[in-house]
């Protein structure tokens, strides 16, 4: 399979066509083999039109969702950004091109040490992975820019309003355990924030002491 080909298909056919129209997004959406970060039987599905397992009970996003999201969170390249659940470790990797320094916070052993490796084997050095309940946040290297949860919470977790800086973005499921909505809050410079509704979304759910709480 022409992986290249393939990139460049998903693109143009599952984000321009859907209004992507953030040029940094497209070229990082290009650039990233998307592939690596998917389970080696699974490598030909990778550019599909929507998640796939990863292991653990959770999953890698719809592509589609991956570059709206990074859309939303409006990064120029010289941002601090903070996401919760590396997962596979692909959003990750997409941020990595569009700011200057990623936190990214993994509770699932197993799904961290595999994202680290595959960050790792594509040479990118501005992702620094630690693994913890994201619920609460990475309170020593707050605050950030913007802020990205890639699972969905029944509300918007404290921590995550308070480590975001005046002016910051964060980007956010927020819902059922069935079914979200998609959330972008701004926050201004008096600390009150202005909440955004961009559809609806299905994600797994967050776990911690601040969201839903392990089964």
């Amino acid at each position: 399979m022409n992986y290249e080909i393939a990139r460049k298909r998903m693109v143009d056919s599952q984000l321009i066509a859907r209004g992507i129209v953030d040029r940094r997004v497209i070229e990082a959406m290009l650039s990233v083999p998307r592939h690596l970060f998917v389970e080696e039987a699974m490598a030909g599905q990778a550019y599909s039109d929507s998640p796939l397992p990863i292991g653990e009970k959770q999953t890698i996003s719809q592509p589609y969702m991956v570059a709206l999201m990074s859309e939303l969170l409006g990064l120029t390249g010289t941002e601090k950004v903070l996401e919760i659940g590396t997962g596979s470790g692909y959003q990750a990797a997409i941020l990595a091109r569009l700011a200057d320094r990623i936190y990214t916070v993994e509770r699932i052993r197993a799904l961290a040490l595999r994202a680290r490796k595959a960050l790792d084997s594509i040479g990118l050095l501005n992702i620094n992975l630690k693994i913890s309940d994201g619920t609460t946040g990475w309170e020593e290297e707050a605050p950030f820019d913007a802020i990205m949860v890639t699972a969905g919470a029944p509300a918007v977790p404290a921590a995550y309003v308070d480590q975001l800086k005046p002016g910051g973005r964060l980007v956010i499921p927020v819902g059922s355990e069935a079914l979200q909505t998609l959330v972008r809050i701004t926050k201004e410079a008096d600390g009150s924030v202005i909440r955004e509704e961009w559809g609806g979304c299905r994600f797994v759910k967050l776990i911690g002491v601040h969201s839903w709480r392990e089964p």
